[in-house]
């Protein structure tokens, strides 16, 4: 068992796979959905909107007409942030600025031509479907010589910053690996050199044995709380096999994917009953042409909701300043999670 005070004391956790650390103060809310718990009226959307820019048929914000597609539709973003054709370039100045030109391939990925249903509200075969065109689409960026990763997210909700409801990720492929998988990388890789073993396997395989932060899983995939979770309600997936990337999953392993997402994505649904916002995206192996024994492939949601529909988590503060901080324990946001139903509150029949 974990030391009993880590629920009463305050104290920092260290993130095993950045190397950096969060503080949590439990003894400021130990029980922080106590009181009011507000929820705001269920969003409503047509199955197919004529002014979406992401419906079936309809013209594009860039002018381009998109296909009638039937199931996933995948397309190169008309305002991306990186380019494929950017001129080789750098700059430096007295070793103290410095720029390099970088040159990517942004795409958006539109799950389901229904406008009014998100990833928890597709059915497990929809959602393997987006699964299997995520790692199609990983294979088909990573083997272009000039991109080293690809990185596949979402941004659900307009807490999140997302601009358009209907259901949609992005993928940005580069040819340098980004800020936060290179610190994992590095965690990663120095980790497997000194056991022979990936970290998250280490990792799942204590969460397993504790058994205070599991949310929910199948036979080959697990959600979890991170011991050293930052946002209120954050979740890790992990496959229980560690492969390096979506490309080695089996059959099998998809099908468990898509299981999970959908487990996972309908309890967050259900914690405040509305569409739960979040940040979410896959980490893995970079594609520079190199073995990753060390990458284990893992998603990271990321939540901002604190206490209700209409209270968020926000960073700012001693949290720009310092250092994360939050006082919901990982272990009750764990709890709390567990708890919930994987029927879809706007399935469950009225009470």
């Amino acid at each position: 068992m974990e030391a009993s005070w880590l629920a009463e004391t305050p104290h920092r956790r260290r993130n095993a796979l950045t190397g950096e650390w969060v503080l949590v103060s439990p003894h400021r809310a130990r029980r922080p959905w106590q009181g009011l718990v507000e929820s705001i009226p269920a969003e409503t959307r047509p199955a197919y909107d004529s002014t979406c820019y992401l419906c079936p048929g309809n013209a594009r914000a860039g002018g381009r007409r998109n296909p009638p597609y039937t199931e996933t539709f995948v397309f190169d973003n008309d305002f991306a942030a990186l380019q494929p054709d950017a001129p080789e370039a750098h700059w430096t100045a007295d070793g103290l600025l410095e720029a390099h030109a970088e040159r990517g391939i942004c795409r958006v990925v539109c799950f389901s031509p229904r406008h009014d249903l998100t990833l928890a509200e597709l059915d497990v075969a929809a959602i393997r479907r987006v699964v299997d065109v995520w790692t199609e689409q990983y294979r088909e960026l990573g083997a272009r010589p000039e991109i080293r990763y690809v990185q596949i997210f979402e941004n659900k909700g307009e807490l999140m910053g997302c601009s358009n409801p209907h259901p949609h990720g992005q993928i940005w492929a580069q040819e340098t690996i980004p800020n936060e998988p290179l610190k994992e990388c590095r965690q990663q890789q120095a980790y497997f050199e000194r056991t022979g073993r990936t970290l998250l396997a280490d990792y799942l395989a204590l969460e397993l044995r504790l058994d205070q932060r599991i949310v929910c899983a199948n036979d080959h995939f697990v959600a979890l709380v991170p011991f050293w979770a930052v946002w209120p309600f954050e979740t890790l997936v992990i496959s229980r096999r560690p492969v390096p990337s979506l490309l080695e999953l089996t059959d099998a392993e998809r099908d468990g994917l898509a299981d999970l997402l959908k487990r996972l994505l309908v309890r967050y649904d259900n914690l405040f009953q509305i569409s739960f916002p979040y940040s979410a995206g896959f980490h893995q192996a970079p594609t520079d042409g190199r073995p990753h024994p060390e990458w284990h492939l893992h998603l990271h949601v990321y939540p901002p909701l604190l206490r209700s529909a209409t209270i968020r988590k926000f960073m700012v503060g001693y949290e720009m300043l310092g250092m994360p901080q939050r006082d919901l324990t990982p272990e009750m946001a764990a709890a709390r999670l567990r708890a919930l139903s994987e029927v879809h509150y706007r399935m469950q029949p009225a009470s």
